[in-house]
């Protein structure tokens, strides 16, 4: 089933996984069944599985699981193909392989820069891979949004611009990068909807759980800390455990504050955590699509 269509009949609730990257993959399918079953008691729309650097394998982790969560969940799943990673050759196989498996949405990304640069020019950006995947299947293709602007982009006004571009080259629907003020995202849903962006937008959010996180979130560009969350840092940062659960309470606050304001959609990021997905599970359930 199309995601997209879903968002016609309620607030949508994901999920994003991260495929097994380990020597024995069935040791990680173990671990990631533990998240898939926390995640599946809140009978979530899609589940959206990651797409690493790293070589075959790792793509192939993309597909079983995707498969998996479909075939042993009965949950729709949502593959993510990046741009800079993939040519034009290698998006066509990878389409084939998700059709037959039945996945039928794709999350089209320009993606990171691999460190030796691009594998193919074959797409420039996002808007590229998403018209070409129109052109060889049918499926449902979704794209990312920067609440507060691509790291790359001047301004947000330019950024609302190329996002344009990325909806009308077919993109049905949005999922935003992770961000830890709500207002900022009201803000740009608002000036999305002025630019002539009518697709829904899903609020990306990511609860932190330790302090590595929090020196990975000071590095990336334009990601407004709240002083609230910036106190939560600096009261449990010399305390693991209350942290995470500080940075789980926090994100869950963010969650219930996003559904009372009508947002289409919420994606939890939820870096392959049984934990993350179980307590927020616990806390929401009872709120989502009352």
């Amino acid at each position: 089933m199309k995601v997209n269509r879903l968002f016609d009949q309620h607030q949508v609730i994901s999920f994003e996984l991260f495929p097994p990257r380990r020597k024995t993959p069935d040791e990680d399918f173990d671990r990631i069944a533990g998240t898939m079953d926390a995640i599946s008691a809140l009978g979530p729309d899609f589940v959206s599985v990651t797409f690493g650097a790293g070589g075959s394998r790792r793509q192939n982790g993309t597909l079983e699981l995707a498969s998996l969560i479909k075939k042993r969940y009965g949950i729709e799943s949502v593959a993510h193909l990046p741009a800079a990673q993939l040519d034009a050759q290698a998006v066509d196989t990878l389409l084939g392989e998700f059709k037959a498996a039945g996945v039928e949405n794709i999350l089209a990304l320009r993606g990171d820069i691999p460190k030796n640069g691009r594998l193919s020019d074959d797409f420039p950006h996002a808007s590229d891979l998403i018209r070409h995947i129109h052109a060889v299947g049918d499926f449902n293709v979704i794209g990312a949004c920067y609440p507060e602007c691509h790291p790359e982009s001047p301004d947000l006004a330019t950024d609302i611009h190329f996002l344009k571009q990325k909806v009308d080259a077919g993109c049905s629907q949005l999922i935003s990068q992770l961000f830890f003020d709500n207002e900022c995202f009201y803000e740009f849903v608002a000036q999305c909807r002025e630019a002539g962006i009518t697709v829904p937008i899903e609020a990306g959010i990511m609860p932190v759980l330790n302090q590595h996180q929090i020196e990975r979130m000071a590095t990336m560009s334009g990601v407004t800390l709240p002083k609230k969350f910036t106190s939560m840092m600096a009261r449990y940062a010399d305390n693991p455990v209350a942290m995470r659960d500080a940075g789980i309470a926090y994100a869950i606050d963010q969650i219930v504050d996003l559904l009372v304001h009508g947002v289409d959609g919420i994606h939890i990021y939820t870096m392959d955590n049984p934990t993350v997905a179980s307590r927020i599970v616990q806390a929401t359930k009872t709120l989502v699509r009352a």
